[in-house]
């Protein structure tokens, strides 16, 4: 009798614990990025590109049958804040203003791991206007989507050269409505990434000043986030996603993969491939997309969030330190045997070397 007893308990608790072992394990990895593409593919651009086209994410988590869910907004980083708002996300893609809002704004979530550094910005101004400098554009009218990395950036642009975003007339538009309202004259110019190259190849814009010309002002990074929740509940899962993540910033990193990158970004973006040439042109991509949370990227983080609190784009101040959490980066290069792959910098450094 004693024995059955003790079969009994040693079953329950077998059942206890896989019971548990089960709930510790999510069954969905919800993912999301600003849909950046002019076609009719998804894009998010560089990892994003990499890990959501070659699933490695996906793979990563087959065995187990944990499916994993892209989901890409056209409403960019204020739709996605608005979903981990409403706990429909566990990840995201984002340029660094919209964490930045986020986490003013009482989002719990943690930066996870940089994903980009040091991205060249454009002036994009319509080719009659008599444009060659930032001070030319004094009451203009720029097109930009408000709450974005586009907008933090062309603030830092504007300050560098003495001038705010009170100088000129910020019209609120999403990137496809940008390029219309270029097309139709109902704006006078914008600021952004290099997507701005095809309008420029087709006449419809030139491109007079740069963040490359401001020595890195108004430049943009990019940042893997994850809510603070799943990252709680869910630390192994996390580990894994990271260990993806850093094992596509260093494809993006490796000089044989710069050509077959730029065939990925076309592929994905319908933009042309011309586009991404020029923009890889010369570039110290190790520098671009270092996942390390160096002394550079960190100043720049605590660049943005004062412009933003000074801006009046945020409110409440951000600890940094609190909210950077780089011990699953960190994790993920011994994991991946990558400690020594990427160097530390403290400044801009984006030419290739």
């Amino acid at each position: 009798m004693q024995m059955n007893k003790l079969k009994k308990l040693a079953v329950l608790s077998l059942l206890f614990w896989g019971q548990w072992s089960f709930a510790q394990t999510p069954a969905v990895i919800r993912i999301a990025s600003p849909d950046l593409t002019a076609g009719s593919k998804h894009a998010g651009g560089g990892v994003v590109d990499v890990l959501y086209s070659k699933r490695w994410i996906e793979k990563e988590f087959s065995k187990e049958n944990i499916k994993v869910e892209w989901y890409f907004f056209k409403g960019a980083g204020p739709a996605i804040n608005e979903a981990f708002a409403n706990q429909q996300l566990d990840f995201a893609f984002l340029g660094d203003l919209p964490p930045i809002i986020g986490k003013a704004g009482g989002l719990d979530t943690q930066l996870l791991a940089p994903i980009s550094r040091g991205i060249s910005n454009y002036l994009a101004v319509r080719p009659e206007l008599n444009v060659k400098t930032l001070s030319d554009i004094k009451g203009k009218r720029v097109g930009l989507l408000r709450g974005t990395a586009d907008e933090l950036s062309f603030v830092a642009a504007l300050n560098s050269q003495g001038l705010s975003s009170k100088d000129v007339r910020v019209v609120n538009l999403d990137f496809n409505a940008v390029n219309a309202a270029l097309v139709a004259k109902k704006i006078d110019a914008s600021w952004g990434p290099a997507r701005f190259f095809a309008l420029r190849d087709k006449g419809i814009v030139k491109l007079p000043v740069s963040s490359r010309q401001l020595k890195g002002a108004g430049s943009s990074q990019g940042v893997f986030l994850g809510s603070q929740q799943f990252i709680q509940k869910y630390p192994k899962e996390t580990q894994r996603v990271v260990n993806q993540v850093v094992n596509g910033l260093h494809w993006l990193s490796q000089e044989e993969n710069r050509i077959a990158q730029i065939a990925l970004f076309f592929t994905q973006s319908s933009y042309p491939a011309s586009v991404y040439a020029q923009e890889l042109h010369g570039v110290n991509l190790k520098f671009l997309y270092s996942p390390l949370f160096d002394q550079y990227y960190l100043n720049q983080l605590q660049q943005k969030i004062n412009l933003a609190q000074s801006q009046g784009l945020i409110r409440k101040p951000i600890d940094q330190k609190s909210w950077v959490n780089a011990s699953f980066v960190n994790q993920a290069l011994q994991n991946l045997k990558l400690q020594q792959y990427w160097t530390p910098t403290a400044n801009y450094d984006y030419l290739k070397k």
